[in-house]
């Protein structure tokens, strides 16, 4: 690792070479960058994040930035662990050396701290993760992409997988249009359907979170987030929202959220071509042309309440999704990530015909005892 610095992002030039880095690294048909709006929170401390994040740069002997990554911590994810976890995301790096340099930097940082696990932004069920498979196939948003290369370069730095799990994607059967689910079928399962609207959306926040932390509270990766988090992570959809897949199951007596399911126009390839700076002026241009971006849709999220999981809910909804895909003249349906040790999930796209996309995990590594940390980080820091 001579010549490799591992310093803050300190400075506004900083912060560009860290947004900068996976534009240069990666094919951008292929990699999908974060927005700048919400990494420039996380270096500024605006993020709803409970917990403080700082950047990281990797900087070769001639000053190029070649790796980047962020440390954070999260007491809700250690009780997920049941370890205290240094956490790692937005993780980028040029080869092998600069990966050592940042773990070599992770390891530093990490007193009293039983294990790194990452990448995480900021959270597994937020973003993060590692490709495994399906290389050749883009990324989406809220979905990671990553070369060939990576997961090899975690396992060779004693990086063990974790939640294996997998992206999905779905074409939408023309045919779909015409299994619409009918009045008599909702109301013999005692719900009523509701569309979203973009209007109601702020409203609608609370209430769809509550279902989504109850619904996902068994799975290992789930953090229950907050209603500061569950905004910020919808903050801007509103003009992208298309009411139609935007679905909610209420309870016929009573008008409780039972479930729903948030599917939006696939976005990416303009997220790409401005490099994920949303800024006023993308976000005009995006609207005055998101009619482009009606062919293909993104799975953000979904959940069904507990106390109504495996009596047909989702199913309704499904199929009334597909109806309403395919008659928005949708081809395409990606999801992010279900794990594999969630069946049931996996079990609605098989239905429908979908197959996975790209393999996904995240990493840990347990953590030597402090004064083997020392001794390691002195030996690699020698010229």
């Amino acid at each position: 690792m001579s010549g490799l610095a591992v310093v803050p992002v300190a400075s506004r030039a900083d912060l560009r070479d860290f947004l900068d880095l996976p534009l240069r690294l990666h094919p951008r048909h292929l990699a999908v960058p974060l927005l700048a709006s919400t990494v420039e929170s996380w270096w500024r401390g605006t993020s709803p994040h409970p917990e403080p994040v700082e950047l990281l740069l990797v900087r070769d002997a001639a000053g190029r930035a070649v790796g980047r990554t962020t440390v954070h911590t999260d007491a809700r994810l250690d009780a997920r662990l049941e370890a205290r976890s240094l956490l790692f995301g937005a993780t980028e790096f040029r080869d092998a050396d600069a990966a050592r340099a940042l773990v070599a930097a992770l390891e530093a940082r990490a007193g009293g701290h039983a294990q790194l696990f990452g990448p995480v932004a900021l959270l597994p069920n937020q973003s993060g993760g590692v490709v495994t498979s399906g290389f050749e196939h883009r990324g989406f948003v809220d979905s990671p992409w990553n070369p060939a290369r990576v997961p090899a370069t975690y396992e060779a730095l004693g990086f063990a997988r974790w939640g294996e799990s997998d992206t999905w994607v779905v074409d939408v059967a023309a045919s779909s249009a015409g299994d619409l689910t009918s009045q008599d079928e909702w109301r013999a399962a005692g719900l009523r359907l509701e569309r979203g609207r973009r209007s109601q959306l702020a409203r609608l926040v609370p209430e769809v979170l509550a279902v989504l932390n109850r619904s996902f509270a068994a799975l290992p990766y789930y953090t229950s987030i907050t209603e500061q988090e569950m905004a910020a992570a919808t903050d801007g959809l509103g003009h992208l929202v298309d009411e139609d897949l935007l679905l909610l199951a209420r309870d016929a007596a009573t008008g409780a959220l039972v479930a729903f399911v948030l599917v939006v126009p696939d976005i990416t390839a303009y997220v790409q071509r401005v490099g994920g700076r949303l800024g006023l002026l993308q976000q005009l241009l995006l609207l005055a042309t998101r009619g482009r971006y009606r062919r293909e849709a993104v799975l953000i999220i979904q959940g069904t309440d507990p106390d109504r999981q495996g009596q047909g809910v989702l199913t309704l909804l499904t199929r009334t999704l597909h109806a309403h895909l395919a008659t928005g003249g949708y081809a395409r349906l990606r999801s992010t990530f279900v794990g594999r040790d969630n069946p049931a999930s996996a079990r609605q796209f098989q239905r429908v015909g979908g197959r996975p996309l790209h393999g996904v995990t995240f990493y840990r590594r347990p953590l030597p005892p402090p004064d083997a940390t020392t001794a390691r980080v002195a030996a690699e820091e020698t010229p």
